[in-house]
């Protein structure tokens, strides 16, 4: 059965109800989250139903806490690419707007479980709360699930050395400059996809042109330096070395991520590509010259050449 993103719950066709459903946010598709999906997909093969998940869109943060930073950890490209890639065949993007926000959590688990989607199995995280005020818990579900017809599991925590796998600890881990830290718990490097930009082509002038993509919704890693891996639209994937900030010594002012692939000289613009962090190397600095500025990259490009094998 193919992958296919279903916008809403409301009057679904046949082939769209009665999923194995796992149930989150999924902000990363980390190990934690891939724990639930796995028990979605046992109960899917089990009852020969299709695999499920549910998320919602925009982030639940996005409406309660409206000037937080931002915070995610994929756009929802990437979060359809990665579900895809684990063999889900429904994915249920569900608007969080004031009308799911006042759901009872008996109200979301009748109207939208139910009612809407036709769940047969529901698997949520150990740590799960729903409905409104939050007052929802695996134990509620389960209770649900008998009153209205579907089954649940819950899937146990994830991690090592009683760390918790999660979106929270991961947005840390990249915030203190770790990205090592960061992939282990996403189970792959964490990477900020985007629009490539015109900038000030500084970079290109000086031998090292940079192809630079707004941070926008991401969480915002350490700023300074960093080893990459970048895939371009055709698939193909490049080493280099990516700067993340407001680079100081240009006077830029918006926080961006600005890669130079290296042993590559396309034109880039307009086109979407995704950079992968694979090491921080130093922190952002304002030099004293540009010529101080062009040495330093070099020392930066040997480096990453060096942990990246390139």
């Amino acid at each position: 059965m193919s992958f296919r993103i279903i916008h809403g719950w409301k009057h679904l066709g046949p082939d769209d109800r009665g999923a194995a459903v796992a149930l989150g946010n999924f902000d990363g598709v980390h190990l934690g989250h891939q724990e639930v999906i796995a028990e979605a997909a046992q109960a899917a093969r089990k009852l020969g139903a299709p695999l499920g998940v549910i998320s919602f869109e925009p982030h639940p943060r996005r409406l309660f806490q409206p000037e937080e930073p931002a915070f995610r950890l994929m756009t929802p490209d990437q979060q359809a690419r990665a579900l895809a890639a684990l063999g889900v065949e429904r994915f249920y993007v569900l608007p969080f707007d004031f009308e799911m926000a006042n759901f009872t959590d008996r109200g979301f688990a009748e109207s939208v479980l139910a009612g809407g989607l036709g769940v047969k199995h529901v698997a949520v995280g150990f740590d799960i709360s729903f409905g409104k005020g939050r007052t929802g818990s695996p134990e509620a579900m389960a209770e649900y699930g008998r009153e209205l017809g579907f089954t649940v599991s819950v899937a146990e925590p994830v991690g090592e050395e009683g760390h918790k796998y999660s979106s929270t600890a991961i947005r840390q881990a990249l915030r203190d400059g770790h990205p090592d830290e960061a992939a282990a718990m996403l189970g792959r490097p964490f990477a900020i996809e985007g629009v490539v930009r015109r900038g000030q082509q500084l970079g290109r002038k000086l031998g090292f042109p940079t192809a630079n993509v707004m941070i926008a919704d991401y969480v915002v890693p350490r700023l300074g330096v960093y080893a990459t891996r970048t895939r371009l639209p055709d698939g193909r994937v490049y080493p280099g070395v990516a700067n993340i900030g407001n680079n100081p010594t240009t006077g830029e002012v918006e926080t961006r991520l600005e890669v130079w692939l290296f042993d590559f000289d396309e034109d880039l613009y307009g086109q979407v590509i995704e950079t992968e962090l694979a090491a921080f190397l130093r922190p952002e600095e304002k030099f004293g010259s540009i010529e101080l500025m062009v040495e330093q990259i070099h020392r930066d490009e040997a480096q990453a050449r060096k942990l990246l094998g390139a």
